[in-house]
């Protein structure tokens, strides 16, 4: 069985003057959530692609985790990730690297065993899977 989901995007105009709207219709979350060059290459308000997937990122990888850390019988207490998406202008915009770092609370688990869990969460969420044409980093703290 397949999960489908499904967001929209409106544009108008040119590249550099024009605008876009963003709809995610399933959740009703995003409803006309501006995006645009400025946003995108500049500090105009609006979202942008490379927020987007950051967003997704930081929140498959999250679950991931939580996923892995249950199965091995350590739950967490909490985890906290943060993804940057490194947008390059060498030769064309380009996707260059993602960095994840992530922060968690678990009891009864060992840094050297945590690091190798947050490795596989890493390798295997959905959205690392779909990024692999890109280097994806890790940096995964256990909090004591």
């Amino acid at each position: 069985m397949a999960i489908t989901r499904h967001a929209s995007a409106h544009w108008e105009g040119d590249l550099k003057t024009g605008q876009g709207k963003l709809d995610t219709p399933q959740s009703g979350l995003m409803t006309g959530t501006r995006y645009g060059f400025n946003s995108r290459f500049g500090d105009e308000k609006g979202t942008n692609p490379e927020e987007l997937i950051a967003a997704a990122h930081a929140a498959c990888f999250t679950m991931a985790l939580s996923a892995k850390l249950s199965e091995a019988g350590h739950p967490p207490q909490a985890l906290d990730t943060k993804a940057a998406v490194e947008l390059s202008m060498e030769g064309g915009p380009t996707i260059s690297q993602i960095r994840l770092t992530t922060t968690a609370r678990v009891d009864g688990l060992d840094a050297t065993k945590f690091r190798a869990i947050a490795d596989d969460a890493k390798q295997n969420c959905p959205v690392s899977k779909a990024l692999s044409a890109v280097p994806i980093s890790l940096d995964a703290q256990l909090l004591t």
